[in-house]
């Protein structure tokens, strides 16, 4: 499986981003999704996840109320909602798919590239 994301950019804080994960192949749908991101000199952390048919999500604390994670496995993407960005948010963001769902990056076996979000205060 082959992930690209996209959708990062530059935002002022307050504002709104939504980025995609989209997956190459017939058996994406049957992937586990979680988003991820690593702030510069920070440890990857977890931010959303999402099952297979997308009817289980889980959010890390921080993101709870912000970030909304879905997924339409017709177009092989997933896609991460952000709203009410603050400059914390800011981080490469990067999506990956595993068999199962879970909340570490060793859970996980496919990478995207990552993406940029920078929010501006």
């Amino acid at each position: 499986v082959q992930l690209v994301e996209s959708g990062g950019g530059l935002v002022q804080a307050g504002g709104s981003l939504r980025l995609s994960c989209t997956g190459s192949g017939r058996t994406f749908s049957s992937y586990a999704v979680g988003w991820f991101r690593q702030a510069s000199g920070k440890e990857r952390e977890f931010v959303a996840r999402i099952s297979p048919s997308g009817d289980s999500t889980g959010y890390a604390d921080f993101v709870k109320g912000r970030f909304t994670i879905s997924r339409d496995n017709a177009k092989n993407t997933v896609y991460l909602q952000m709203a009410s960005l603050k400059p914390d948010d800011t981080a490469v963001y990067y999506c990956a798919a595993g068999r199962y769902v879970a909340d570490r990056p060793s859970g996980y076996d496919y990478w995207g590239q990552g993406t940029q979000v920078t929010v501006s205060s």
